[in-house]
């Protein structure tokens, strides 16, 4: 996807959680260190006040697939007891890591818990995640690229890249 592909659906996905959160405050819970440049381009393009927290969870190791064991490498600074939560992550791919931290962060009291993502690998699920804001569904391909990695390189790429290996 290119740049201007990727910068257009997040304005659309900026407008749509405007429209959903009217009149409240959204906290973004920012999924480090891929979902980082996802959320800074979408907290500019929501309307509504915005707070942010980061957190950090580990279940693929130096791997290109999934472990299943999820490991809390950063928890949040600030509590999530009765506010509007959106989880923001790069990529939902098996679901494993996505559902613990959800069931996780819904134990915490929030008054609403949603969860956004960039990409969206609906074929490699293998637990159910509700996705409730999806940039866009992917195959089944290794990408590169606006915060996702292929060990720790091409984050920085301003697009979104299909890694081919030999």
């Amino acid at each position: 996807m290119s740049e201007e592909e990727v910068d257009r659906r997040i304005q659309e996905i900026g407008e749509q959680i405007s429209r959903d959160y009217a009149g409240r405050q959204v906290h973004l819970v920012c999924v480090l260190k891929g979902g980082s440049f996802f959320l800074c381009e979408l907290a500019k393009r929501i309307t509504v006040p915005v707070s942010l927290d980061f957190m950090s969870v580990s279940s693929y190791g130096g791997d290109t697939k999934s472990s299943g064991v999820v490991k809390i490498v950063k928890d949040l600074d600030d509590p999530l007891a009765g506010k509007d939560v959106i989880v923001v992550e790069d990529i939902v791919d098996s679901g494993r890591t996505l559902s613990y931290l959800l069931e996780m962060l819904g134990g915490r009291g929030p008054s609403s818990l949603k969860l956004c993502t960039l990409l969206d690998k609906p074929e490699r699920r293998v637990v159910d995640v509700k996705v409730d804001y999806t940039g866009f569904e992917i195959p089944d391909e290794f990408v590169v690229g606006y915060g996702l990695d292929y060990d720790q390189r091409y984050r920085n790429l301003p697009y979104i890249g299909i890694v081919e290996f030999d």
